[in-house]
């Protein structure tokens, strides 16, 4: 059995969402991060790193999220939830993943988490300032030469498309409006109407 360790609101929906996809048996644990509990020592020990998600395996635990997609897809191959036996459609996958891990939930993250790069109250500001151009900049990007469509890798849905959701989903409270994003808008419209969608945020609300 899979244990599921995730935060509403976070990323985590991300993992979520593909292991609701993916057909696998699994449970969740959710922390409250306004309690504090993603640096309580009981998770601590789980996760050292004090951040969701984290994906407890018979083999140990996994962390950061294209690492737990990648792990969701291979052990669910009947799922087809990335182009497995194709080394590059599956590289394709894991660059596209990786932008949104290393440069997209950064960006955001310069907003609600801007104490991790400065202490300055100017600087934090500034930094907060900063999130609707980059993070406009990061979906032009996407929508304009990464988005295949009508999924993010073309004709099949994949790993990539729970995590783009979660993203999208950010971009209100980042002053970006998705409206001027037709392809990805209509991604996540398409997304919110797939059952496993459904559950997961309900998972995420419960």
């Amino acid at each position: 059995m899979l244990t599921l360790y995730y935060a509403p609101g976070t990323c985590a929906l991300a993992s979520l969402i593909a292991l609701e996809e993916s057909g696998l048996a699994f449970e969740t644990r959710k922390l409250s991060f306004a309690n504090g509990e993603q640096r309580s020592p009981d998770y601590l020990k789980i996760n050292p790193k004090g951040r969701v998600p984290a994906l407890v395996t018979d083999r140990g635990v996994l962390t950061e999220t294209p690492a737990i997609l990648g792990y969701i897809a291979e052990s669910a191959p009947a799922a087809r939830l990335a182009p497995l036996g194709d080394v590059f459609d599956m590289a394709r996958l894991q660059s596209f993943n990786s932008y949104l891990c290393s440069t997209v939930h950064v960006n955001h993250a310069h907003r609600p988490r801007g104490s991790r790069w400065a202490d300055d109250q100017a600087a934090l500001e500034a930094m907060k300032a900063k999130v609707p151009e980059n993070m406009a900049g990061c979906f032009t990007l996407i929508e304009e030469t990464m988005f295949k469509g009508p999924w993010v890798m073309g004709e099949t849905y994949s790993i990539a498309d729970p995590y783009l959701f979660v993203m999208t989903d950010w971009l209100p409270s980042d002053g970006v409006d998705p409206a001027l994003f037709a392809e990805v808008s209509d991604h996540h419209a398409r997304m919110l109407q797939r059952p496993a969608v459904q559950r997961a945020l309900a998972y995420n609300r419960g």
